[in-house]
């Protein structure tokens, strides 16, 4: 039911807040506390009033420094509100920020809207991150060029909040509206964490109109719920008359006005919705009285959460709502698989004479932003010292100053104390140029113990290959900063400020390296300069014909075509933590690396240009009329183990892939696999751990059950994903099965197939049942296993590696047997594997 509910309220949530939709006059309520920005809408053209809602929209050029304006074209514009005629892009700086000032502990809605477009000519809707302050919020993935929206309810701690757009290497992110909505206090309290929307739904309608403000005084959004196109057990029933919405959820009388009952009156009112993730879930069902009951009838009903009672008895006010909701979160009710579904049941009593009813209901799921930001009074001083020196508005000081650390202002060290507020100790500000007096401001970060604001006294023209070499002159900020810890103290910090000064002149410079200043990162290049051809950022523009032609996008960045000479390649412009792990990867079944360029931020690598694309196109891609032989897919499924287990093995550390699906496995001329995209990838413990934490990162349907609930990242996590994608090289189907409104894993398909001893249905029918049925039944076997829902059990990489091996012997055993003509290569890679071992290669 879950991609029931997404499929209609995706689309219709789009009808509701965009497009112009005439309906009867409707009084605007207040919109007093409504913040609404039109992003990319120039300042010089003033504020308007959108005329299918009546909302006053302002510029947002008041809210950023950065990003650039853009203005759709005409038939873009066409049928949508006024808000997305324009957007603002941020192709420069990894996180840009929107701060809004609003009411310290005030409830609200925050909506952001993005509209792709087509704004930059390329039809391809990029990838990124939005952040909530200094927490991440979600990530925006584009299906289609239709509006998308993303809603949170939000405390915030301070008097304002902070809206981040982060590039995540997918492409250039922008927005086209930023709206903020005061709810009421009382409403949508959780015991902790934000609540982000995942339906709210108008479950009755009757005229198909989805609504907003005015219309309801929040300005929430309601989609509605074609009952005539999914037909699902239910009826409705509707009121001319007005329904007083109550003080504090208020749903809008035209969505209170109509509701669902059971189609049976004896049968109960069922909702169900599907998860695919371990969300905490919270809910709200809204209620209505809408038949004005006769004194011999009657409505009462119990509400029943899979099998359980939830509320009940309940009985309903005429024209009156009544919220039932959860305080807390749902019982969680996802298996190893990482699914789960939720079944509400409305159950009429025995001595009720009408069957059960609901009007609408609103479905959220926990946001836990538990990431401190910077401590106020630390940001309220950076940011005067920001604004003082106009040269610092250059650098990417955007969003919070310290936290996540990741996006750690240039130039600040901040220290981190648990689930205190980060504080900012040391300041630098060398590489600015800056002339005239030292603000005042500066000492207004108490916790700072280290202020640099003057360039290196020696000259250093050579490179740095560790830390960094330049000398600093300290400023004398600190005199007024450490004067109340009294003179023995000042004195014995200016002796060692002078000895370490002596200490870093006597210091040779090392060589061989390349390093950006404070906060920077530092990358070696010995191993690329002994082994691989450097190119100059200029020649890298000149093979890609300044970047035009995209390959793909994967998690270390965009991917270009080009070409030296007659060979073509494939280009990645990376970010310098990036190259750090792509350079210590050699083995024939991952992509090849030709070249590189480093050269100030300007980044990228070269590799070898994959002829027959990725394997998911030759899987899933209808119009490909290459059909891959089941010989041939067993060798494509043991490169990629091979690769795998590499990674897992041959590496030290070891290196986790953890976004191991199809479409990251390319094939060379010759069909061979090699895999591809580490942008997700992590270094595991050497020091005997058994795992490392992470944010759960992959994708749906690949995704390990136990590392998305745990956190806990292993080896096992790839295994569990190489597994997945085994079982499409012998289906040829997708990760997760879409059949009428159900999805189901690909996993719990073949179990069903499997318990029925079906093994022929499994296969792919293209291949019209030419394979050794005995090689199919070990690689199903050798899926399910990478599949196991303890980890603990699940094969190693080289196990796979090996059991794969003996599928491939059997399948050239019997096609040596029955072609012996035309058997010579398979003789020869027969003969290959019965004596290779398939240890990883040496770096």
């Amino acid at each position: 039911m879950e991609m029931l509910i997404k499929h209609f309220s995706f689309a219709l949530l789009i009808v509701f807040v965009f497009v112009l939709v005439s309906r009867a006059q409707v009084v605007p309520n207040d919109q007093s506390g409504f913040i609404s920005i039109d992003c990319g809408l120039p300042e010089s053209a003033g504020s308007y009033s959108e005329a299918s809602t009546g909302i006053n929209y302002v510029s947002d050029e008041p809210f950023t420094n950065t990003g650039v304006s853009k203005t759709l074209l005409p038939e873009y514009q066409a049928g949508y509100q006024k808000q997305l005629a324009h957007l603002r892009a941020f192709p420069e700086g990894i996180r840009n920020c929107y701060t809004v000032n609003i009411t310290r502990g005030t409830s609200y809605l925050i909506r952001a809207t993005f509209y792709y477009g087509n704004y930059d000519n390329k039809s391809y809707p990029p990838g990124f991150d939005i952040h909530l302050g200094a927490n991440f919020w979600d990530t925006i993935i584009f299906y289609f060029d239709l509006p998308l929206q993303k809603q949170i309810i939000h405390v915030p701690l301070d008097d304002y909040v902070r809206v981040c757009l982060v590039n995540n290497g997918t492409g250039t992110p922008f927005i086209s509206a930023l709206e903020l909505r005061p709810l009421v206090n009382k409403t949508y309290v959780t015991p902790s964490g934000s609540l982000a929307l995942d339906t709210r739904v108008d479950l009755g309608s009757i005229t198909n109109l989805s609504y907003r403000y005015p219309y309801d005084a929040f300005d929430r959004g309601w989609s509605y719920f074609d009952i005539n196109n999914y037909k699902p057990n239910w009826t409705t029933i509707s009121t001319p008359l007005t329904v007083n919405p109550g003080k504090y959820y208020k749903p809008p009388s035209e969505i209170m006005s109509t509701a669902i009952t059971p189609t049976n009156a004896s049968e109960p009112l069922v909702y169900t919705w599907f998860t695919y993730q371990n969300k905490a879930y919270y809910v709200y069902l809204h209620f209505s009285e809408i038949q004005k009951l006769k004194a011999n009838q009657s409505r009462s009903f119990d509400i029943f959460l899979n099998g359980e009672l939830f509320y009940g008895p309940l009985v309903l006010d005429y024209l009156n709502v009544t919220t039932i909701y959860s305080p807390s979160p749902l019982p969680s009710t996802v298996n190893f698989f990482g699914f789960g579904n939720y079944t509400f049941s409305l159950i009429k009593r025995k001595n009720s004479t009408l069957p059960p009813i609901l009007n609408a209901i609103e479905i959220y799921t926990s946001v836990d932003f538990s990431q401190s930001e910077t401590s106020r009074k630390d940001v309220e001083a950076i940011t005067m010292i920001k604004s003082t020196y106009g040269e610092l508005m250059k650098r990417n000081w955007d969003g919070d100053p310290c936290a996540p650390i990741k996006y750690l202002w240039e130039g600040l060290n901040c220290s981190y104390d648990g689930s205190n507020p980060p504080r900012i100790t040391s300041l630098n500000l060398s590489s600015n140029g800056l002339t005239g007096e030292i603000t005042s401001y500066i000492s207004k970060l108490a916790m700072l113990q280290s202020f640099i604001d003057t360039p290196s006294e020696v000259e250093n023209t050579n490179k740095c290959n560790s830390a960094p070499c330049e000398t600093k002159k300290k400023s004398n900020i600190l005199v007024p900063i450490v004067s109340s810890v009294g003179g023995l103290a000042l004195l014995l910090l200016a002796a060692a400020g002078i000895l370490i000064a002596m200490k870093r002149k006597e210091k040779q410079v090392p060589t061989g390296g390349v390093t950006k200043g404070t906060g920077g990162s530092e990358i070696q290049n010995d191993f690329f300069e002994e082994k691989k051809r450097q190119f100059t950022y200029s020649e890298v523009s000149n093979i890609t014909e300044n970047f035009v032609r995209v390959l793909g996008r994967g998690g270390f960045g965009t991917v270009y075509h080009g070409c030296i000479g007659d060979m073509q390649v494939a280009v990645k412009k990376l970010s310098p933590s990036s190259v750090k792990l792509l350079m210590t990867v050699h083995h024939r079944n991952l992509t090849s690396l030709i070249g590189y360029c480093i050269e100030g931020n300007n980044m990228a690598l070269i590799y070898e240009y994959m002829t027959n694309g990725d394997l998911d196109s030759h899987l899933l891609d209808e119009g490909n009329a290459n059909v891959l032989s089941w010989e041939r897919r067993l060798q494509i499924a043991m490169d990629a183990a091979q690769g795998l287990e590499y990674l897992h093995n041959g590496c030290k550390p070891p290196i986790v892939h953890r976004d191991v699906k199809t479409s990251n496995i390319l094939l060379n001329e010759n069909f061979q696999a090699k895999l591809a995209d580490f942008g997700l990838s992590r270094t595991f413990p050497t020091d005997g751990g058994s795992h490392v934490s992470t944010v759960v990162a992959g994708t749906p349907g690949y995704l390990d059950p136990e590392y998305s609930t745990t956190n806990r990242l292993t080896e096992k996590s790839d295994v569990y994903s190489f597994g997945v994608v085994l079982l499409q090289i012998i289906t040829c189907r997708t990760a997760i099965l879409s059949r009428g409104h159900e999805r189901t894993h690909i996993s719990q398909w073949v179990r069903f197939m499997l318990d029925n001893g079906d093994i022929v249905s499994i296969v792919d029918k293209r291949l019209r049942g030419d394979f050794e049925t005995n090689s199919v039944w070990k690689a199903v076997e050798i899926a399910m296993a990478c599949i196991s829902q303890n980890p603990s059990k699940r094969p190693d990489m080289n196990q796979v590696v090996t059991e794969l091996k003996h599928c491939l012997v059997m399948e050239l055993a019997r096609r040596n047997h029955s072609r012996a003509t035309n058997s010579t290569n398979s003789n020869e890679v027969l003969s290959t594997l019965m004596t290779s071992e398939f240890s990883p290669l040496a770096r």
